[in-house]
């Protein structure tokens, strides 16, 4: 995985902006084999890709002159109550009156800079100068779904619940972003937007998107008892960063590439990923399936079945997950695969998103399709390094003293999931600026000085810097770490693996 930025322009630069968006709309429209990202923001353009497909160097060559003068965006009136339990305190800093403070945030006639940080999350500029606060010092847990915020010169529309270091003013009385709608999205890059003070109610939150079919076509195996986040997931969503959506697939692609070559599936077919508690599942026919990962047992009836080695597993048979030793991920793969339905290329969920679910009691999972596989092939798994080592490379705000930081103590994980993983350590000198996409392994570090490892289901941009980031080759280790376990970084600042990061001023 390479990846790096096109520089269009350095801060607020609507002509920029511009330049950016076109050129990802050219590239969106006829990716060349082996794109995986086109993620504009305001000045920047980012282009994320496979080098065993696509060289940097050749990607550069082919990419497109945008026509002249781009897309004319639409002009969209949001109705917004300012609501917000920031609202007060915005005043207080500002020195206006509450009053002023709204008329001032409604006065403007906003540019939708990029889509991203969660699905179809507008990032609408420039707030008039006098209300402009930095960030807050750390991201909030949550923020609720339709919250209008404000950071800098920055002001947007959390789509959905999720963490956030905006300053929260109101909130907006429609939705701008729906999977169940046929248009997704109400906002798209280049858009225009007023805010007017309204009243009326908060719009209800989307239900999830559906990804597994209600009634298989070839019944596999019944969930009789669910685990803590049982997920169905296949390589990733890949080419959708700049709507917002996260890429998901597995957080350990590589025990998930082991379980689905047991038994011959293509690569990155449909499988189930359980972590730190599993499921128990009953077999609904004849199955052919093999198991991979760390942190669990698996047993058949009772009785263990190795992971890493492809197994029989009779109709009626009960298989159960149990936690033993280090790790906490595994993945269960069937002949033939899962069967699941694509939301914009991908059966993966994403969760803040709302798209996909994790598996409930009573689910019955189906075959993508019908394949007879002998089992009992069986792959040596590489045993999980513990402490874990990670090797270190620069990010796109490097600093000195923020890589003498990381390398000066071992940090312990403060908390973990699918969007990232919190460090808790030395302090980390951090910073904050105007919002750009964020690297897969990207290592966020607010003001606040607490690191964030972004991993597969991160937000797609982000503003706090990004001193450094995770060696690709071992992000696998990340899907694997649990709250309180020791992690080290190592030097591997003189290697030349990629190009993730890098700037490139273009003209």
């Amino acid at each position: 995985m390479e990846g790096f930025y096109l520089v269009f322009g350095e801060g607020l630069s609507e002509e920029a902006n511009r330049r950016a968006q076109a050129l990802a709309r050219a590239l969106l429209k006829a990716p060349p084999r082996g794109l995986w990202e086109a993620v504009p923001a305001y000045g920047t353009l980012y282009l994320e890709l496979d080098p065993r497909l696509l060289a940097r160097g050749r990607l550069l060559r082919l990419l497109p002159v945008p026509e002249e003068g781009g897309e004319e965006g639409r002009v969209v009136e949001v109705p917004l109550r300012y609501d917000g339990e920031d609202l007060l305190e915005v005043a207080a800093r500002t020195g206006l009156p509450p009053e002023e403070v709204r008329r001032r945030h409604q006065t403007p006639l906003y540019r939708v800079y990029a889509l991203g940080f969660t699905p179809g999350f507008p990032f609408l500029a420039p707030v008039d100068e006098a209300l402009r606060l930095p960030r807050r010092a750390h991201p909030r847990p949550r923020v609720p779904a339709h919250a209008v915020a404000m950071a800098g010169p920055q002001t947007g529309i959390y789509p959905l619940p999720s963490p956030g270091g905006w300053h929260l003013l109101g909130t907006a009385l429609v939705a701008v972003y729906d999977p169940h709608r046929e248009e997704p999205f109400l906002l798209r890059p280049g858009d225009r937007v007023r805010f007017r003070e309204a009243a009326g109610p908060t719009p209800k939150e989307p239900e999830p998107w559906e990804l597994l079919p209600e009634a298989p076509r070839l019944p596999a195996f019944r969930v009789e008892e669910p685990g803590l986040l049982d997920l169905v997931v296949d390589r990733g969503r890949f080419l959708a960063g700049h709507l917002g959506l996260a890429r998901s697939g597995p957080l350990d692609p590589r025990s998930a590439s082991l379980a689905n070559r047991l038994l011959g599936n293509p690569p990155g077919a449909p499988l189930l990923e359980v972590a730190y508690r599993g499921p128990v599942l009953t077999a609904l026919g004849d199955l052919v399936a093999a198991g991979a990962g760390y942190g669990f047992a698996l047993l058949l009836e009772g009785e263990e079945v190795a992971l890493g080695r492809s197994f029989l597993w009779r109709k009626g048979r009960s298989l159960r997950f149990v936690p033993r030793g280090q790790g906490v991920r595994a993945y269960l793969a069937v002949a033939g695969a899962l069967e699941a339905r694509p939301f914009l290329g991908s059966a993966s969920p994403d969760l803040r998103g709302r798209i996909g679910r994790p598996l409930r009691a009573g689910d019955v999972l189906g075959l993508g399709e019908e394949r007879p596989v002998r089992p009992g092939m069986a792959f040596a798994q590489v045993p999980l390094p513990y402490p874990f080592r990670l090797r270190l490379l620069p990010g796109p705000q490097f600093t000195e003293e923020a890589w003498r930081a990381f390398l000066a103590a071992p940090f312990r994980v403060a908390r973990a999931d699918r969007m990232g993983v919190e460090l808790a350590g030395p302090e980390v000198p951090g910073g904050e600026g105007l919002s750009e996409a964020t690297p897969l392994g990207g290592v966020q570090v607010p003001p606040s000085g607490r690191p964030l490892v972004l991993l597969v289901d991160k937000g797609s941009l982000g503003g706090y810097a990004k001193p450094v980031r995770v060696d690709p080759r071992d992000l696998w280790l990340l899907g694997q770490v649990w709250p309180g376990a020791e992690l080290f970084f190592t030097s591997e600042r003189n290697r030349e693996i990629n190009h993730m990061g890098t700037r490139i001023p273009w003209a």
